[in-house]
């Protein structure tokens, strides 16, 4: 990948945004941010994140990217469990169209992250399956095989031993149930041993914001793949999203050059 595009973040608290080089998938200016709108009905949410483009005035032909805390199909908002239940159903890419008089591609928040790694982070160059589950408030998984993302995958409501897994392994389950790093650590384990039964990944990427105590539990799993923190943290999402938005826009111009 060359040049430039732009990646925008939506998140229950704040929706954020900023240029990234697509050859070193870095922020080229400070990111922007705006508190995410309470209630976060369509429009307003939309509103905002076209002030968060319009702060940094990029030029018509880059390429933008918007991620979602929730599963998104062609645009359109399925579930939103953090943000306003008004969103679902709604095409937002749509809606962000109609006030950033842009085009953007809209994503899910976990899948743009996991790209993000493959791209320039963690699995940056790995071949095979490669899995990054963010354990946070909830669970978000991220799925790609050889370069390719499987979008969607919302593999945090596994049920697992009679339990939706974001109940027991999630971090916020950790500070929920008072759990020392061990018992955490005992619950997580579960829920990945799982997650190998049924996809066999190469490599298993942990985000969120817990990655940085990495050292208090992934040394006490006991796995078949290599388990790794996130490397790019917090930008993950702006990153995934500028770079998923522009591979979106180098294949859509290939396909136009071929049917042209």
């Amino acid at each position: 990948m060359s040049g430039v595009a732009f990646g925008v973040d939506i998140g229950g608290s704040g929706i954020k945004g900023a240029p990234v080089n697509l050859r070193s998938g870095e922020l080229t200016e400070e990111r922007f941010r705006i508190e995410t709108p309470q209630p976060a009905t369509p429009d307003a949410v939309a509103r905002t994140v076209a002030e968060v483009i319009a702060h940094f005035k990029p030029k018509a032909k880059v390429p933008i990217g918007v991620t979602f805390p929730g599963v998104v199909q062609k645009g359109v908002i399925r579930t939103a469990a953090n943000l306003d239940p008004s969103l679902i159903g709604v095409d937002l890419q749509g809606e962000i169209r109609r006030h950033a008089r842009r085009d953007t591609r809209v994503m899910n928040d976990a899948d743009a992250a996991g790209y993000a790694e493959y791209q320039y982070g963690a699995a940056e160059g790995k071949d095979g399956v490669v899995l990054m589950v963010t354990l946070g408030t909830g669970i978000g998984t991220a799925l790609i095989a050889d370069g390719r993302l499987v979008p969607n995958t919302e593999l945090g409501h596994l049920i697992i031993d009679g339990k939706d897994a974001e109940e027991y392994a999630a971090e916020s389950a950790r500070e929920r149930h008072n759990l020392d790093w061990a018992q955490w650590a005992a619950h997580v384990n579960r829920y990945l041993q799982e997650m190998e039964r049924l996809l066999w990944p190469d490599l298993i990427i942990i985000g969120g914001g817990v990655s940085k105590e990495y050292e208090h539990f992934v040394p006490l799993l006991n796995l078949r793949a290599p388990v790794v923190p996130a490397a790019l943290r917090n930008e993950a999402g702006i990153v995934g999203a500028a770079a998923q938005a522009a591979e979106a826009a180098r294949i859509a111009a290939q396909h136009a050059a071929h049917t042209g």
